[in-house]
């Protein structure tokens, strides 16, 4: 029986004809010749970085040197500038447990720069640091032709770092062989833009679509090259709606390509098998090979970010020559601003190397065992009667399902932490009702905050200098959800910590112990911002230009949210926060999803592999988006609208079948210790009930569309869906090893599988 099923769904698959995928507003997003850091950077041919290493000793347990360039002048007219002296860069290596070399390199702070660059804050685990290994002794040896001799370090017990003096270059390579793993600047394209002080006349101005970047410190971008060796293939650096492995971007044969880029942004239905940035990013890349293994490298750098991945061939008139000795893949990273702060990472194996970064960002927190299961939300649900009376359905039709999701409408006025008390008049009570079966509430929390002086939270954060500033130093006023609105700086520790407050329940009036947070638009997004988010030139604390930590905003946000829920339950009750946005590091505050798709097939298949890359970079905890537009119908819609009276069958299993598949990617989780089902470590995680309700999309998405007409149907149609979805449950009840029927228990979790609540404290 399952296999003619498993027949019937693949024969399908090749049958069904390609849904086209909706179209996304491309001109109000920039590509790399409208965005002047990438253009220049791409702009560099191999070898024309000059930089040599001098000064090279060790202090306080790192090999640290200065960078000066051969050619200062050449440098200062690459800065167009030669006015300006040019300033040493320094460069710090620093050996951690278990193989991890992390370098550093900024300007010197000696001669007073105009700002000091910006670094990411507390991302970084602050238990990593004690893992460092205190380097005592440096040796020299030749390599080459180099006119100078080269520092080695130890690393591991089986590799050693290396700086290469002249021409500069920072490499691992095996102790045994001394064979090259993972390089920087082994094709001389490194370029680092320093701050200078604007001269009069100077335009640094950046104009788009109407949007004006005053730019007040200039240029001031970074790029460099990076090569893995030994690589068939490289992955990760998500978010980008494309393949599991990443396609080249430059290269013989390549034309018109963008790089990745990593911007966190707003884009309604993104185009699928683009390397176009959309809500999330995590510069964090892994090759894996047949010959070598695995190895990663991360830059920490929360500015937009563009990376190629170069074709073979690409440096063929460089007249630089590597050693050709099994593959290599050569790759080039670009970023606005910051400072270089790279991780590199070796290991046999993938775990080997997700096990090294998460050491550095953390491993994924532990969800509740509900937030593992079938989630219903839309937009949106009217009030209290409709989601009692959806709510209803599910135990009508014999639905598992754990948690129901509230959307902006709920509030008074798009304020959030309130409720339209018409229309949600006893919010206490309906989550009441909800937690007497074993189910959760989860509401929505925007970073975007209504601008009316009688809302209590724009009053305070107004008081309180609690809002990200303009480059005039005015609060920003930007357009979302509830029109005229303002952010919280969320690079701030103390703003953080008052929004955390925020969720208790004396401040979050209605709320009860059973209500979860959703954080959307927190990229951030702004309906009338460049590129639909905030100015780069917008001011955080401390002076701190929004360009230089866009990308970790959402991060910021989500973090505050969950130290919210934590809090809440004087740190009892592990939170769940759901995220749109999202940077290194996010697997440690909850669960993220993919964002605003179209519903069609090949958005279903490109969701495939962006889960399996969020899982490849740390985020383990993730969901692809499932929308239904009623303007665009596709066949979801088809099947799912109640005007139709019915859809094949081969339609209906295949839906299922493809919404079976992703669930959870598990590759780490916290504390593996306490896990009391250790056989989910290393594999793709099914939460029993999850998997069972996602064969159910299309019969629960039927529901809540309008579940006073699910009985109007023809009563054949009905029937044989239900047949159809209790033999599906019965095939994987079976399938799991599970009892071949339940004693009528819908809402819990752990009793519709016997499974036992897992307690984890935070």
């Amino acid at each position: 029986m399952r296999a003619s099923l498993l027949f019937l769904l693949l024969s399908s698959l090749l049958i069904l004809p390609p849904q086209p995928a909706h179209s996304w507003k491309k001109d109000e997003f920039r590509n790399c010749n409208q965005t002047p850091f990438c253009k220049r950077a791409r702009a560099r041919k191999p070898g024309t970085c000059s930089l040599i290493a001098t000064d090279v000793s060790i202090s306080d347990g790192n090999l640290v040197a200065k960078l000066i360039d051969k050619n200062p002048q050449d440098l200062a007219n690459d800065q167009e500038n030669s006015s300006d002296p040019v300033k040493p860069l320094i460069l710090t290596l620093s050996a951690y447990q278990d193989g991890i070399l992390r370098v550093k390199i900024d300007e010197d702070q000696t001669p007073s720069p105009p700002k000091k660059r910006f670094e990411v804050p507390d991302v970084i685990l602050p238990e990593f640091d004690a893992k460092k290994l205190w380097l005592q002794r440096l040796s020299k040896e030749k390599i080459g032709g180099d006119p100078e001799l080269s520092s080695i370090v130890y690393l591991s017990d089986g590799y050693e770092a290396v700086l290469r003096h002249d021409p500069f270059e920072v490499y691992v390579r095996e102790k045994s062989r001394g064979d090259k793993v993972l390089s920087m600047n082994s094709h001389g394209l490194f370029d680092f833009e320093q701050l200078r002080v604007k001269k009069e006349g100077e335009d640094w101005e950046e104009r788009f679509r109407g949007h004006t970047d005053t730019r007040p410190y200039g240029p001031q971008s970074i790029s460099f090259d990076v090569s893995f060796y030994g690589a068939d293939f490289v992955y990760g650096i998500p978010e980008h709606a494309t393949s599991l492995a990443l396609k080249p971007t430059r290269g013989p044969g390549i034309e018109h390509s963008e790089p990745y880029r990593l911007f966190n942004l707003d884009v309604f239905e993104y185009i699928h098998d683009s390397p176009f940035g959309i809500y999330g990013s995590i510069p964090f890349m892994l090759s894996h090979g047949k010959s070598r293994g695995t190895s990663g490298f991360f830059w920490l750098n929360a500015a937009e970010m563009q990376i190629d991945v170069l074709g073979e061939g690409w440096d063929a008139d460089s007249g630089i020559s590597l050693p050709s000795s099994g593959n290599r893949i050569d790759t080039f990273w670009m970023s606005e601003a910051g400072i270089v702060d790279t991780f590199f990472f070796m290991g046999s194996g993938p775990k080997d190397v997700v096990r090294q970064y998460t050491s550095v960002t953390g491993t994924p927190a532990m969800p509740q065992l509900f937030a593992t299961a079938y989630h219903q939300c839309r937009w949106n649900y009217r009030d209290e009667e409709d989601v009692e009376n959806v709510d209803s359905k599910f135990d009508e039709h014999d639905i598992p399902y754990d948690v129901l999701w509230l959307d902006i409408e709920h509030t008074d006025g798009k304020r959030y932490f309130t409720w339209d008390r018409v229309l949600f008049p006893s919010p206490e009570e309906m989550q009441g009702k909800l937690a007497a079966k074993g189910r959760h509430m989860v509401t929505i929390v925007d970073p975007h905050i209504k601008r009316d002086d009688s809302y209590f939270l724009h009053k305070e954060a107004t008081k309180l200098g609690y809002y990200v500033k303009d480059a005039t130093g005015k609060d920003y006023d930007g357009w979302c959800w509830p029109g005229s609105s303002s952010y919280p700086d969320m690079l701030n520790p103390e703003i953080r910590s008052w929004w955390s407050e925020k969720f208790s329940y004396e401040n979050y009036v209605g709320s009860t112990p059973s209500l979860y947070i959703w954080n959307d638009m927190n990229e951030p997004s702004v309906f009338n911002g460049p590129e639909v988010t905030m100015p780069r030139d917008a001011l955080h604390v401390g002076g701190v230009e929004h360009r230089d930590l866009h990308n970790a905003y959402g991060y910021y946000f989500h973090m505050a949210t969950a130290d919210g829920l934590v809090k809440r339950g004087d740190g009892k009750d592990r939170p769940f926060v759901l995220s749109r946005a999202f940077f290194a590091g996010s697997q440690r505050y909850g669960a993220i999803w993919t964002g605003d798709n179209s519903a069609d097939w090949d958005h279903l298949r490109v969701s495939v592999p962006m889960v399996l890359t969020l899982g490849l970079t740390g985020i383990t905890f993730s969901e692809r988006g499932t929308q239904s537009s009623l303007e665009k119908q596709s066949m979801f819609d088809t099947c799912c609208s109640h005007t139709s009276t019915h859809c094949s069958e081969r339609q209906t299993q295949v839906v299922f079948h493809l919404f079976g598949l992703c669930g959870w990617s598990s590759l780490l989780m916290k504390p593996l210790s306490k896990m009391t089902r250790p056989s989910w470590l290393g594999t793709v995680f099914w939460s029993k009930a999850s998997s069972l309700s996602k064969l159910n999309m299309y019969r629960s998405t039927c529901l809540e569309r309008n579940p006073g007409t699910m009985s109007g149907l023809e009563p054949h149609t009905l029937e044989d869906r239900l047949t159809s979805w209790k033999l599906w449950k019965r095939a994987f009840r079976l399938s799991r090893g599970l009892e071949p029927s339940f004693p009528g228990e819908i809402g819990s979790v752990a009793a519709l599988h016997r499974w036992p609540m897992i307690h984890i404290p935070w």
